[in-house]
């Protein structure tokens, strides 16, 4: 007799996108937009960290919702999902930070050991850290946690290159982005563990893209290019609209070409 996840799991494609480049172009200004946006919301719409938190917490929490109900990959609905828990991972880091008063080394090590014990209970439970497998709701759950700490370590670490150490957004961006060079040379010319270059990768473009969106949006005087963050969240909004809009109709091309008994 099957268990309810079986029974599941036989119902259900894989729910994240292959990797490919779009996935790495839209991951990366999804990052962006967490940052600036959460800027938005927090400073020029007045609503305070409070306030852009909340919001942002149950837009989260509506839309996941319906991404766990979903029985596959649905373009709209996943890239949604990214960029809310990034603006979600952002303000938790924020939060911390700002209302709290603790130090970026100190969430820096929270969220990095948080994100490793979230590693080390979904492979105790799965056997496996493949995002080619996420066919169930429980493997699922344990993606989005890992993701959601990616977001937060990412933002900890990108403030403490930029602000902390004192190295400013263009340094730190450069020096996150040619991490995932390295990775992506090591991958691809010395075959490293694929999940692992992966993961890695996935954490190093939090800080790439919070520095970006940094450089993008902050005053000249701070270092940044002073768009501003309405300004900078509306290109980069617009970008993912565009690529998220190219791959649904890719997506429902490739969902009319499957055999009848897998979409029953």
């Amino acid at each position: 007799m099957k268990s309810p996840i079986s029974e599941r799991a036989a119902h259900m494609l894989n729910k994240v996108p292959e990797v490919m480049l779009y996935f790495w172009l839209i991951k990366i200004m999804a990052t962006t937009v967490g940052e600036t946006a959460a800027d938005f919301l927090n400073i020029n719409m007045q609503l305070g960290l409070t306030g852009t938190s909340l919001l942002m917490g149950i837009l989260l929490a509506v839309f996941l919702f319906m991404q766990l109900r979903a029985r596959q990959y649905v373009p709209w609905l996943y890239w949604t999902v990214v960029v809310l828990i990034s603006i979600v991972g952002t303000l938790v880091t924020d939060n911390l930070v700002d209302n709290f008063g603790v130090a970026l080394e100190t969430t820096t090590i929270i969220f990095g050991s948080a994100l490793l014990i979230t590693f080390g209970v979904w492979y105790a439970c799965e056997k496996t850290l493949s995002i080619h497998t996420i066919v169930t709701t429980r493997r699922e759950l344990f993606y989005w946690a890992a993701i959601l700490f990616t977001f937060a370590l990412g933002t900890a670490a990108g403030d403490l290159t930029a602000e902390g150490l004192g190295l400013g957004y263009g340094k730190s961006a450069l020096i996150f982005g040619s991490l995932i060079g390295v990775i992506t040379i090591s991958y691809y010319l010395f075959k490293t563990n694929a999940i692992g270059a992966f993961w890695i990768a996935y954490i190093l473009t939090r800080p790439l893209g919070a520095s970006c969106g940094d450089l993008f949006s902050q005053p000249l005087a701070d270092g940044g290019l002073g768009l501003g963050a309405m300004v900078t969240s509306g290109i980069f909004m617009a970008s993912i609209a565009g690529m998220v809009i190219y791959l649904t109709l890719c997506n429902k091309n490739n969902v009319d070409d499957l055999p009848n008994q897998l979409r029953e």
